[in-house]
C-alpha cells in the first residue's frame, strides 16, 4: 500500500507539470518526460560535484526550472497557435534532440544514483512493520510538493492567474497581465516538478536514456482522469493508478498462479495491472467524460 503512495505521488509530480503546461497553455508536450530524465541527470552530475546528495538534488531543481524556460521561450512558444498534430510532432523533435544531448554528455551507458548513507535503513511505519527510509522519505517530500503546490494555485497571485489562464488566457492578456511570463513560469514549474520526480526516483531505478518515456504516457492517463488542468484530480488519479499498479503486480501472480504457470503468471501480472489502468480511464470518460474533475464542456 505505501509503495502504491509512493508511486501515485512521483506520478504525480510528473503529471501536475503536466497538465499544468497541457490546461493552462494548451500545448500537448511529449518532452515532459525528457524533463524527468533530465533532472536525474542533473542531480547524479551535481551530486558528484559536491559531494552531497541533498546539496546535489536542492541544485538541481534550479537547472531543471532554467532548462524548462529556455525550452519554453526557444521552442514552445512557436507552437501556442498551432495545432495540436504540430505540437506533437515538434516536441517528439524534442525527445529526440534530449535523447541524443544526454548522450553526447553523459554517454550511453546508464547511471546510478546510491540511497544516501542516512536513508539507507528502515523505519517502523507502525509498531512491528519496517519500511525503507528513502521510500518514506520520498512519501514525506511528495506530499509536501503537493501541499506547497495545492497553497501555490489556491491561495496565491501567481496560482490566481495560473487558473484563470487555464479558464480563459485572452481575458487576462486583455486585462494586462504579461501572458508570455506567466507562460514561462509556468512550463518552468512543470519541468521542476518532473525533473524532482526524476531525481526522486533515481536512486530506486536506473538513469538512463529515454527513461521518461514509459512514466508519461501514464502521466497523460492521470490527467485524462483526473481532468485535465485540475491540480486536484492530477493528485486523485495519481493516488489511483499507483495503487492499480502495486495492488496489481503484488497480489495478480498468486491468484494467477492457480491456474497457470508460475513464469507465466509473474510474467503476465505487470501486463493485466496497467490494462486495468487503462480500463479505468475507459470507465471515466464513459460516466465523465472531462474527468473526475474537469470543467464540464
Amino acid at each position: 500500500m505505501l509503495n502504491g503512495v509512493q508511486l501515485g505521488l512521483l506520478m504525480f509530480l510528473l503529471a501536475a507539470g503536466l497538465t499544468l503546461t497541457f490546461g493552462i497553455m494548451d500545448l500537448v508536450n511529449l518532452a515532459h518526460g525528457s524533463l524527468y530524465m533530465m533532472g536525474a541527470y542533473f542531480a547524479w552530475t551535481l551530486i558528484g560535484l559536491t559531494d552531497s546528495f541533498m546539496l546535489g538534488t536542492l541544485l538541481a531543481l534550479p537547472a531543471c526550472f532554467l532548462l524548462g524556460v529556455i525550452v519554453e521561450i526557444v521552442v514552445a512558444r512557436r507552437l501556442y497557435a498551432r495545432d495540436h498534430l504540430d505540437q506533437v510532432l515538434a516536441t517528439f523533435g524534442l525527445i529526440l534532440f534530449f535523447n541524443e544531448l544526454v548522450r553526447a554528455i553523459w554517454g550511453p551507458e546508464g547511471r546510478s544514483i546510491a540511497v544516501p548513507a542516512f536513508l539507507n535503513r528502515t523505519v517502523n511505519v507502525l509498531p512491528g512493520v519496517p519500511y525503507p527510509a528513502y521510500r518514506f522519505a520520498l512519501i514525506v517530500a511528495g506530499v509536501a510538493v503537493a501541499i506547497l503546490l495545492a497553497w501555490l494555485v489556491a491561495r496565491t497571485r501567481l496560482g490566481m492567474l495560473i487558473r484563470a489562464g487555464a479558464s480563459n488566457r485572452r481575458m487576462i492578456a486583455a486585462l494586462g497581465v504579461n501572458i508570455e511570463l506567466l507562460f514561462s513560469l509556468v512550463f518552468g514549474l512543470g519541468a521542476v516538478f518532473a525533473g524532482l520526480a526524476g531525481l526522486m526516483a533515481a536512486p530506486i531505478a536506473s538513469v538512463k536514456i529515454g527513461m521518461g518515456d514509459d512514466i508519461l504516457i501514464v502521466a497523460f492517463v492521470i490527467i485524462v482522469i483526473g481532468g485535465i488542468g485540475s491540480i486536484k484530480g492530477a493528485f486523485v488519479a495519481a493516488m489511483v493508478v499507483g495503487q492499480i499498479d502495486i495492488v496489481g503486480r503484488a497480489f495478480l501472480p498468486d491468484l494467477l498462479k492457480t491456474f497457470m504457470g508460475a513464469a507465466s503468471a509473474s510474467a503476465a501480472a505487470p501486463a493485466i495491472s496497467q490494462v486495468l489502468i487503462y480500463v479505468v480511464m475507459a470507465a471515466v470518460l464513459v460516466w465523465r467524460p472531462t474527468g473526475l474533475f474537469g470543467q464540464r464542456g
